[in-house]
């Protein structure tokens, strides 16, 4: 009996249910103008149109109705549905509007202020170095050519006139991978072996820029990587007076053109005679100063006449062709260029280094 009665309770007439949902209606509307957040506006839409919302919990009624008013009360609750869903979109809108608004007005531009100067990059001081030697030796008619950094042991050393066991390998601290066959090249001189065998039997004037690896102690003039200059010219009737004519012109174009310089006898294996080059002080026109150590003189370079086992090496017959090879080092270039007194600048990455170039 208790169950009856109540169930009697919870039982809605036409005109209640038609009075609850005005009712809700008017509160859904009541304030909504008030809600000035999207998180606020969602909340009250929940509250009233939500699955478990007022508007739901009052349709559950419907069916205590006769089936004639029922379908009369049903279209007045979609009526009104519809209308606060369209109410609840127009206030989403004039919330969203408002925030922009108030974003666009904070963040607003001043286009009354000066700007902030772009901040330009800079080629580093030895790419530099190397754009410089390598437009001089191409208005000289040297091509460049590029070799590998991961080389084999052969073309490292032994066909570079350096067989296993020979002395001049122990005086370089070689980076050798898992395979004791393959290094990271100590020096761009095996790039000779391959452009000669490719081009052979033709003539050959080419600079071989590229990075290098050496194990060695890290010090203010020693790094383990560092970036060489090669160059090959391979020909017939090539002597040494073409190449001293030859490097005193490159000189004189890097360093100025009253720059003097001279030839040393010095050895290596892959050339033959061989020979270090040195060009006057420019710090001090020759008189002695700390830069050059007191002796008026720089040593910029490494060359000499292709060594004939070299070019058999390449494909070459000595006894038709002869040739001539050098090597620098543009950090070292640049280190005297701009009295550079540690190395180590050039890749600890310091802006306040940089930006100076």
């Amino acid at each position: 009996m208790a169950k009856t009665q109540t169930a009697k309770a919870a039982t809605l007439s036409k005109a209640e249910l038609e009075e609850e949902l005005a009712d809700i209606e008017r509160r859904a509307l009541d304030g909504l103008e008030g809600v000035r957040v999207p998180d606020g506006l969602a909340a009250r839409m929940q509250t009233f149109l939500g699955r478990n919302g007022e508007m739901n919990r009052a349709l559950e009624h419907l069916v205590d109705l006769p089936k004639a008013e029922r379908a009369e009360v049903g279209r007045r609750a979609n009526e009104l549905k519809a209308h606060l869903e369209t109410a609840f979109a127009a206030r989403r809108e004039a919330i969203e509007a408002a925030l922009l608004e108030g974003h666009l007005r904070e963040e607003a531009l001043d286009v009354t202020l000066p700007g902030r100067p772009v901040v330009r990059g800079r080629v580093h001081p030895a790419h530099w170095m190397i754009h410089q030697i390598t437009k001089i030796w191409a208005e000289m008619g040297f091509q460049v050519y590029l070799s590998r950094e991961v080389e084999t042991d052969e073309f490292n050393f032994t066909l570079l006139n350096m067989p296993p066991h020979h002395p001049a390998r122990g005086e370089v601290d070689t980076f050798y991978t898992t395979d004791p066959q393959v290094l990271l090249r100590t020096h761009t001189s095996p790039g000779q072996i391959h452009v000669m065998r490719e081009r052979a039997p033709a003539p050959i004037r080419v600079v071989l820029p590229g990075m290098c690896y050496r194990y060695e102690q890290v010090t203010a003039r020693s790094e383990i990587q560092f970036n060489q200059m090669e160059g090959l010219a391979v020909g017939q009737h090539i002597t040494f007076a073409d190449l001293k004519g030859t490097l005193t012109a490159f000189a004189r174009r890097l360093f100025g053109a009253p720059v003097a310089t001279r030839f040393r006898a010095a050895h290596f294996p892959f050339t033959e005679p061989s020979a270090e080059m040195d060009i006057e002080c420019f710090v001090c026109g020759g008189v002695g100063c700390p830069v050059c150590k007191g002796t008026g003189w720089l040593e910029v370079l490494g060359c000499g006449m292709v060594h004939p086992t070299v070019l058999v090496n390449g494909g070459y017959d000595p006894a038709r062709f002869s040739g001539f090879a050098f090597g620098m080092g543009p950090e070292r270039l640049t280190m005297l260029k701009h009295r550079i007194e540690d190395i180590r600048t050039f890749w600890g990455n310091d802006l306040r280094f940089l930006e100076q170039f």
